[in-house]
């Protein structure tokens, strides 16, 4: 299902991670593209919202939920691939990856599309939820496109086997808020499009619960006691079914 956003960009939402989507008489800019199987349903989702031809993508990280679509689109619609270069290694560890899904263009801190009347920064951030990880940032629309930086109103995935961390998911979500606007329009990594407000319970989410499983670690807790204590009330609603409150508890424990 399609939404606009702002200006010439629209959200994709679906069975993976949210897609950005930028669309102009230039041509179309999508930012990830989910599972492969969806591939088609979201090439026609885009189609719906213009007729322009796809130029580019851009893969916030290496997930599957990401980058699943990466060789269709560039094989069948043309595009060229764009992400971290952490991405295209990471992709290319796996055996079973296509070389048509492996970004063409890589960076190690980021681009700039002048692109559909508007400038599109992409940012990489280092270690965070993965060691791949790029935000997209458009000026004009006053837009951004965090990736899995930004879990909306859930505890968020934390990949420490893909080189993420606790403090640094922390320090990038502090970061990011710092440069938005009141008024700034947030496609997340996953849930529904948000502002900085919203943003803004998440960090205090994230510093609170990381700073409660931190202070009981140090004094010896185990972490299936803390499970067993769990994290309190007030954040029941964060839980899902990927990131439980007990994943999410091992995360914390594990991860700083």
């Amino acid at each position: 299902t399609s939404q606009p956003v702002s200006g010439s960009v629209h959200m994709l939402t679906g069975m993976g991670g949210n897609i950005g989507v930028s669309a102009g008489d230039e041509g179309i800019l999508i930012i990830d593209d989910q599972f492969a199987p969806l591939a088609e349903k979201i090439a026609t989702a885009i189609g719906d919202i213009s007729t322009s031809s796809m130029k580019y993508v851009v893969n916030t990280h290496y997930h599957g939920d990401h980058t699943g679509s990466n060789a269709y689109f560039s094989e069948v619609k043309g595009s060229t691939i764009f992400a971290h270069d952490n991405v295209r290694k990471r992709l290319a560890q796996n055996e079973e990856h296509s070389h048509a899904e492996l970004p063409v263009v890589t960076y190690q801190q980021g681009v700039t599309f002048h692109f559909n009347n508007d400038t599109i920064k992409v940012m990489h951030l280092p270690a965070g939820h993965t060691d791949s990880d790029s935000v997209i940032w458009f000026e004009k629309a006053n837009v951004l496109h965090p990736g899995d930086l930004f879990f909306q109103g859930r505890f968020p995935y934390i990949d420490l086997d893909g080189g993420g961390t606790v403090d640094g998911y922390i320090k990038n979500v502090t970061k990011l808020i710092s440069m938005l606007k009141d008024d700034t329009k947030i496609i997340p990594g996953h849930g529904k499009l948000a502002t900085k407000a919203d943003y803004e319970q998440a960090l205090a989410m994230l510093i609170d619960t990381a700073d409660m499983v931190k202070t009981l670690k140090d004094k010896g807790v185990s972490v299936e006691a803390i499970v067993k204590q769990g994290l309190g009330e007030k954040y029941q609603s964060w839980s899902w079914n990927f990131i439980t409150e007990e994943k999410w508890i091992n995360t914390l424990y594990a991860g700083q």
